[in-house]
């Protein structure tokens, strides 16, 4: 599940900031918080990316795997309870945030209540 296209990339502990706090200074960073061993997580991928291609230009995703022993600080950190969790960050703050796998249109309506 690897990013693959400019304004999908993957970031953890040592990099968040500059890839997803510093960057949402100037672009929605939607932040997916998923692991390899979760099947909504793998069930939401596609469409995340989807919409992060639809929104290019407006919108970054940047997926953090919680897998790895120093990423789950940063779950801690956002108190996240459950994966996937998705964070919308806009000016270094969290706009809004949803857990678990949800349709097309509430995703989309997240976003479209910041762009």
């Amino acid at each position: 599940m690897r990013a693959s296209a400019e304004n999908i990339i993957d970031a953890g502990e040592l990099d968040f900031a500059a890839k997803v706090l510093d960057a949402s200074q100037q672009i929605l960073v939607l932040v997916d918080f998923w692991a390899e061993w979760c099947p909504p997580c793998r069930a939401l991928t596609p469409l995340l990316e989807k919409l992060a291609h639809e929104y290019a230009g407006r919108l970054m995703l940047v997926k953090v795997e919680v897998d790895a022993d120093d990423n789950m600080k940063l779950a801690g950190r956002y108190r996240l309870r459950g994966f996937p969790t998705v964070l919308l960050i806009c000016k270094g703050d969290e706009v809004a945030r949803f857990s678990g796998y949800q349709p097309e249109h509430f995703v989309r309506g997240i976003i479209e209540a910041q762009v």
